[in-house]
C-alpha cells in the first residue's frame, strides 16, 4: 500500500535534467572538452573502477535517475545531506555492477525470474516488499496488495513503472550479494586445535602479582624527542602509518545571529498575529497557516511548556495567553476549553533500589534497603534527597522526578497500577516491585485526564537581511586583513570575540569540518591545487554563519612524513625513552616487588589481579595489556620477568597460581563461537576486499 503511495509521477526534475543536458550537449565543445572544462580540470573521469572509467556524465545520469527515485518516495527534493547520500549510492551501485558482478560470473551466481517472482509474490517474499506494501495503520503485510499492484503495472504512468523495473532490478542485486555472502560465510571452518586454544584462553586462571610503573609519572618535557628517532619509529612500523591526502584547517566563524532589532521586528509581528488568532472564527486554521513549528491542538497540562501550564488557573475561555519566549521562538496560545482524554496523565517520582544480584538473598537485602528508606521518608526525611543518594536510576539527580506520563504502557505494570490507583499526590506507603528492583513512589501532581484546546502559533526570530549583511561585512574584513597564518593567529588574539577552531586530517570526501554540516564549499577550498599551507580563504557562508579557514597542514597518501602523524609517532616514541629510564632505574629487580617499588619510589606500584584469563584479562591499574597478560601465562607460578615495556608503564609480573582450565571432552561450543565471530565480519571483509582488488580511483570529491 505505501509503495502504491510513494511511487508518484514526477516529471519536474526530468524536464530540468534534459534541459541541462541539451545545454552541456550543445556547448560541450567548448565547457567540456580541451583544456579549459566547466569544472576547472582537463578530464572529466569522475574515477576508475577495476580499470573501468566512470565519466561524470554517466556518473550524474545515475544520480538523477536516484534523485527522482527519492522524490517520488518522500514528496520532496533532496536537500544537500541527501544529495551527499544519493551520490553515495551511485558510487557503491557502479562498484556493485563493476567489482561485485565479475565475482558473481565467476562463480556462477544468478537470480532466476523465477527466484524473483517468488521474492515478489510467492512464499519467500523479500523484507523490502513486505516493508512496501505493509498496511502502516494495522502493521499488516498483505499480499493480495503486491497481487493487484502488479495487475494493474502496465496501466500506470511511465515513471511509475520504470521506479517498479528499478525496485525490483535493486531486489536481484540485493539477493546475489547474499548469496555471495552466505557463500563466502560457509567456507569458514574453524579447527579443533583453535577451538581448545580459545577455551583454555578463556578459562585458564592465574593469580598476577606485579610492580607497575606508569609512563605518566615521568613529566613529557623532561624526555625529548628528535625528528630523527620520530623518522626511525615510522620507518619500523610503516604498516600501522597508512598514508591519506588530507588537509588540516584552523578556522573562525562569524555568525549570523538574530539581532535586537529583529527580536523587537518578530515581537511586534507575534502581538499582531495575537489579535487576529483572538478574532479567528477558524482559530485552528488560523494557527496552523501562521505557525513556524507544528503544534498540537489538544494539550495535557504535562505536555504544556512551563509557562503555559503555570497559567492553567488563569484559563478563560477566548483568552490569549503569551507570548512567551523560549530560545529563539515566541508563542502565543488560545485557550478554547477542555475535553476528557481516553487515557490519564499523572507525574511522580521514585527512588530505585536495584538488588546487586538476582539471587533471593541479594533481593531480600535490597528490599529491605527499600524499607528502611520508605520509613526515613514517611518519618519527614525528604524524598528528593534521598533519592539523589540512593536511586540507582538516572531520575536521581533529578530528585527521583519522572517528569509526566500516561497509563499507557509508558511504565512496567506493577508500576502503572500502583501510581494510577492512587488518588490525591504524596508517597504511596509500599515498596513497588518491579523487573528492574524496588521502587518508593512519590505522586507529586495527581492523576487526570483533562485535555486542554489551546490553538498556538509559533514564530522563530530570524536574522534579517541586515544582520547578515553586518556579519559578512565583518567576515571579510577579517579575510581582508588576513592573507597568511601569522596575520591569522594575530587577528585572532586581537578580537576577543573570536575562537580559533582545528580540525586535523579532513579527508577530501567529508561533508561536515567538526560541527559545521554541509561544509564542502570549505574542503573544496582546502583541496584546491592551488591552494597552500598558509593560505588563508574567502568567507564562506556556511548554514547561519560565515566561515574563513586557514591551512596549516596537508598529507599525502603517496608520501608518508613524520608531521603526518607527529603527535601520534611523539607518544609512542617517549613512552619508550620514558620505558628505557624507567628500566634502568630498576635494574636487575632483585628482592621482592614491594621492596623494588621502595627502592623505586615516587609513582612505583604493586598490585594482584585474581582469577585473570587470557583472552579478557584486566590488571587493575595496568588496564588491558596483552604483552603483559603474554609475559604472565608463560610464566610458572612463583617465577618472575625482568622489567619489560608495556602498553602505558613499565611492569614486572609474577603468577602467584595459574589453574589450568579443566578438560572437556567438546569443543563444539567453542568451535561455534570463532565462527560466528569471523562470520559476523565476513560482509566486511569481503566488501573492503574486493575494493582493494579492484584498484578503486574516486575523484568525485573533485566535482561535488
Amino acid at each position: 500500500m505505501s509503495l502504491i503511495n510513494k511511487i508518484r509521477e514526477r516529471s519536474g526534475v526530468a524536464v530540468a535534467v534534459i534541459a541541462v543536458s541539451l545545454i552541456l550537449f550543445i556547448v560541450g565543445g567548448d565547457l567540456l572538452g580541451g583544456q579549459n572544462t566547466l569544472f576547472g580540470g582537463n578530464s572529466q573521469k569522475v574515477g576508475e573502477i577495476d580499470g573501468q572509467s566512470i565519466d561524470y556524465q554517466d556518473f550524474n545520469l545515475k544520480v538523477d535517475e536516484l534523485r527522482a527515485q527519492y522524490e517520488q518516495q518522500t514528496g520532496r527534493a533532496p536537500a544537500e545531506q541527501d544529495m551527499a547520500q544519493i551520490r553515495e549510492q551511485a558510487w557503491n551501485q557502479f562498484i556493485f555492477d563493476i567489482a561485485y558482478r565479475e565475482e558473481f560470473e565467476k562463480l556462477g551466481l544468478t537470480v532466476t525470474s523465477e527466484e524473483l517472482v517468488d521474492m515478489v509474490q510467492g512464499t519467500n517474499i523479500s523484507p523490502e516488499v513486505r516493508q512496501a506494501f505493509t498496511n502502516p495503520q494495522t502493521g499488516v503485510f498483505d499480499k493480495n496488495l503486491v497481487v493487484n499492484y502488479l495487475k494493474g503495472l502496465n496501466n500506470l504512468p511511465p515513471q511509475q513503472r520504470l521506479a517498479w523495473a528499478n525496485f525490483e532490478k535493486n531486489l536481484a542485486s540485493g539477493r546475489l550479494q547474499e548469496k555471495y555472502v552466505n557463500l563466502m560465510r560457509l567456507s569458514v571452518f574453524t579447527t579443533t586445535a583453535e577451538a581448545k586454544k580459545e577455551y583454555e584462553a578463556q578459562n585458564t586462571k592465574a593469580d598476577v602479582k606485579f610492580l607497575f610503573v606508569p609512563y605518566y609519572t615521568i613529566n613529557d618535557t623532561t624526555v625529548k624527542v628528535t625528528d630523527a628517532q620520530l623518522q626511525e619509529y615510522l620507518n619500523k612500523h610503516k604498516d600501522e602509518y597508512p598514508g591519506a591526502d588530507t588537509r588540516s584547517i584552523q578556522y573562525v566563524t562569524f555568525a549570523v545571529n538574530p539581532s535586537k532589532e529583529d527580536s523587537v521586528t518578530l515581537y511586534n509581528q507575534i502581538k499582531s498575529l495575537a489579535r487576529g488568532l483572538g478574532a479567528a472564527p477558524n482559530d485552528s486554521s488560523f494557527a496552523r497557516l501562521n505557525s513556524d513549528v507544528p503544534l498540537p491542538l489538544y494539550m495535557t497540562a504535562g505536555e504544556m511548556p512551563e509557562q503555559l501550564r503555570n497559567a492553567i488557573p488563569t484559563f478563560s475561555p477566548g483568552g490569549i495567553y503569551g507570548p512567551y519566549k523560549e530560545g529563539n521562538t515566541y508563542f502565543i496560545y488560545k485557550y478554547g476549553g477542555t475535553k476528557r482524554d481516553t487515557n490519564y496523565t499523572v507525574r511522580a517520582s521514585h527512588i530505585l533500589i536495584r538488588p546487586a544480584a538476582q539471587t533471593d538473598s541479594a533481593k531480600a537485602q535490597a528490599r529491605r534497603q527499600a524499607e528502611a528508606l520508605l520509613t526515613q521518608i514517611v518519618g519527614g526525611a525528604s524524598f528528593e534527597a534521598l533519592a539523589a543518594a540512593n536511586s540507582a536510576d538516572g531520575s536521581a539527580q533529578n530528585g527521583g522526578d519522572l517528569g509526566y506520563f500516561k497509563n499507557n504502557g509508558q511504565m512496567v505494570k506493577p508500576f502503572e497500577d500502583a501510581v494510577f490507583n492512587f488518588d490525591g499526590t504524596g508517597v504511596i506507603p509500599r515498596i513497588v516491585e518491579t523487573q528492574f528492583g524496588y521502587h518508593i513512589l512519590k505522586v507529586t501532581e495527581p492523576k487526570t485526564n483533562t485535555l486542554y484546546r489551546v490553538a498556538a502559533i509559533g514564530k522563530t526570530i530570524t536574522p534579517s537581511q541586515i544582520t547578515r549583511d553586518e556579519a559578512l561585512r565583518r567576515a571579510d574584513q577579517f579575510a581582508a586583513e588576513t592573507s597568511t597564518r601569522d596575520d591569522f593567529d594575530k587577528k585572532v588574539k586581537e578580537d576577543r570575540n573570536l575562537i580559533a577552531a582545528t580540525a586535523e586530517r579532513i579527508p577530501e570526501t567529508a561533508n561536515n569540518i567538526n560541527a559545521l554540516t554541509d561544509a564542502r564549499q570549505v574542503i573544496r577550498w582546502a583541496f584546491d591545487d592551488k591552494t597552500s599551507v598558509g593560505d588563508v580563504s574567502e568567507p564562506f557562508e556556511v548554514g547561519d554563519q560565515y566561515v574563513v579557514a586557514v591551512m596549516i597542514g596537508k598529507t599525502n597518501k603517496d608520501d608518508i612524513t613524520v608531521d603526518d602523524y607527529r603527535a601520534e609517532l611523539t607518544a609512542k616514541v617517549r613512552n619508550q625513552l620514558k620505558a628505557e629510564q624507567i628500566m634502568a632505574k630498576l635494574g636487575n629487580a632483585n628482592g621482592s616487588l614491594e621492596s623494588i617499588a621502595q627502592k623505586y619510589g615516587a609513582g612505583a606500584i604493586v598490585e594482584t589481579a585474581e582469577n585473570v584469563n587470557l583472552a579478557t584479562g584486566f590488571l587493575r591499574s595496568a588496564g588491558v595489556d596483552p604483552t603483559a597478560l603474554g609475559r604472565a601465562f608463560g610464566l610458572k607460578a612463583g617465577k618472575r620477568s625482568k622489567p619489560f615495556a608495556g602498553e602505558s608503564g613499565v611492569l614486572v609480573v609474577e603468577p602467584q597460581q595459574i589453574t589450568p582450565a579443566p578438560p572437556i571432552a567438546d569443543y563444539a561450543q567453542y568451535k561455534n563461537q570463532i565462527q560466528q565471530n569471523v562470520a559476523s565480519r565476513t560482509g566486511f571483509y569481503i566488501n573492503e576486499a574486493i575494493k582493494e582488488a579492484a584498484k578503486i580511483e574516486d575523484r568525485r570529491a573533485k566535482f561535488y
